[in-house]
C-alpha cells in the first residue's frame, strides 16, 4: 500500500523527436514530460480522515487532472479491500469522498466570505455566490465540473481549488485475457465516463510491468501478442494530453532537439516563456515552420525556399508540431 505519494516523471512519447534528431544530429534529444503522482487508494470515510484520507486528499489538491485506476478483473489471489470486485461502487466511493472533501473547503470559504459580503464588496459577492452554488452540487454528491459556470464565475471557482473541478480519466485494469478491449466489468466504467465526457483507457498492470523491462523493439512485439499497438502508459499520456488541452511545440538545432508543452491557445510569447521567462519578457518574434513541411522538404533552407518559413508576432497562436526559433532582447 502506498503511504507517501510516489511521483514519476514520464517522457511523452513523440516520434517527431527521432525524425528531427536524424536531421539535425544534435548533442542531445529531450522529450517533454508528464508528472504522475501516485497516492494510495481512497477508502470510505477518507474525507474524515479514515485510512490517512486527509493526507492523501491533500496530495492531489495541486494536480491538473485525476487518473482513477479501477479494478476490472477477477482474481482470487488478489484481495479487494471491499471484498468483491465492483468498479461502479469503487468509482462512487471515490466520487463521494472527493465531493465531501470539497464541501468542507467550500463551507469554510462561505463562512470567511460572509463578512465581506455584508460590507458590500462586489467581488466578495460573486465569490460568495460561486461558493454557495458549488456547495449545492457537492451536497448532492455531484462533482462541480458537471455544473455550468459563466465566464464571470469561473475565475472564482478556480480560486477554490476544488478536487472535483479537475477532469477525470479512468484506467480500467483488466486481466491479460481481456486485452485489448476489456471484459464485461469495463462496460459500466465506459458508461460512467461517457456521462461525464471523460475517457477510459484499458490496460493490464501485469503487461505494463513486463513492457517496462523490455527494449522498444521487444515491447512492440510483446504488445502485438495482445492486439495492442502501444502500451497502456503511452495511451494514458496521449489521452491525458488531450484531456488537459495540451499541445507540443519543438525546438531544433545542433546542440539540442527538444519538445515543449503548452496549453492549446497559447501565444508565441507564452510559449517562449516556457523555455525561459526572459524569452517572454523580451519577445521580438517567432520564426516558425510546420514539422510536416520540414520533413517533407528535408531542411530548413528548403522550407524557406518554398515560402513556408514564417515570421510571427506576439498575437500568433501556437499549433501542435510547430518548429520554432524565438528572437528576444532583454
Amino acid at each position: 500500500c502506498t503511504i507517501d505519494p510516489n511521483v514519476g516523471i514520464v517522457p511523452v512519447p513523440d516520434e517527431r523527436l527521432q525524425k528531427l534528431a536524424e536531421m539535425y544530429k544534435p548533442e542531445k534529444v529531450t522529450p517533454t514530460t508528464i508528472e504522475f503522482v501516485d497516492i494510495a487508494g481512497l477508502v470510505k470515510g477518507a474525507s474524515t480522515g479514515e485510512g490517512l484520507g486527509n493526507q492523501f486528499l491533500g496530495n492531489i489538491k495541486e494536480v491538473d487532472a485525476v487518473l482513477h485506476v479501477v479494478r476490472c478483473f477477477e482474481d482470487a489471489n488478489v484481495v479487494h479491500v471491499s471484498g468483491a470486485v465492483n468498479p461502479v461502487r469503487d468509482i462512487e466511493i471515490i466520487q463521494t469522498e472527493l465531493c465531501l472533501k470539497d464541501l468542507e473547503t467550500v463551507t469554510s470559504r462561505v463562512r470567511k466570505l460572509e463578512k465581506n459580503v455584508k460590507s458590500g464588496d462586489k467581488e466578495a459577492k460573486i465569490a460568495f455566490s460561486v461558493a454557495e452554488k458549488a456547495a449545492k452540487f457537492l451536497e448532492r454528491g455531484t462533482p462541480v465540473r458537471k455544473g455550468e459556470w459563466t465566464r464571470e464565475e469561473f475565475p472564482f471557482l478556480r480560486e477554490l481549488q476544488l478536487i472535483t473541478q479537475k477532469p477525470v480519466l479512468y484506467a480500467a485494469n483488466v486481466n491479460e485475457s481481456d486485452l485489448p478491449k476489456g471484459g464485461i466489468l469495463v462496460d459500466p466504467v465506459r458508461k460512467i465516463a461517457g456521462q461525464e465526457g471523460s475517457e477510459v483507457v484499458v490496460l493490464c498492470g501485469k503487461v505494463e510491468a513486463e513492457v517496462a523491462e523490455l527494449s522498444n523493439e521487444e515491447a512492440k512485439l510483446y504488445l502485438k501478442e495482445f492486439g495492442l499497438e502501444e502500451s497502456g502508459l503511452n495511451q494514458l499520456i496521449r489521452v491525458g494530453y488531450q484531456l488537459l488541452g495540451l499541445i507540443t511545440f519543438l525546438t531544433a538545432g545542433e546542440k539540442e532537439v527538444r519538445a515543449w508543452t503548452v496549453h492549446k491557445g497559447a501565444t508565441a510569447p507564452q510559449a517562449a516563456g516556457v523555455i525561459h521567462s526572459d524569452f517572454e519578457r523580451g519577445f521580438i518574434r517567432a520564426e516558425v515552420m510546420r514539422y510536416d513541411d520540414l520533413i517533407q522538404y528535408g531542411s530548413q533552407a528548403a522550407v524557406k525556399e518554398k515560402g513556408l518559413y514564417r515570421l510571427e508576432g506576439k498575437e500568433y497562436v501556437m499549433q501542435d508540431g510547430d518548429v520554432v526559433y524565438f528572437r528576444f532582447n532583454v
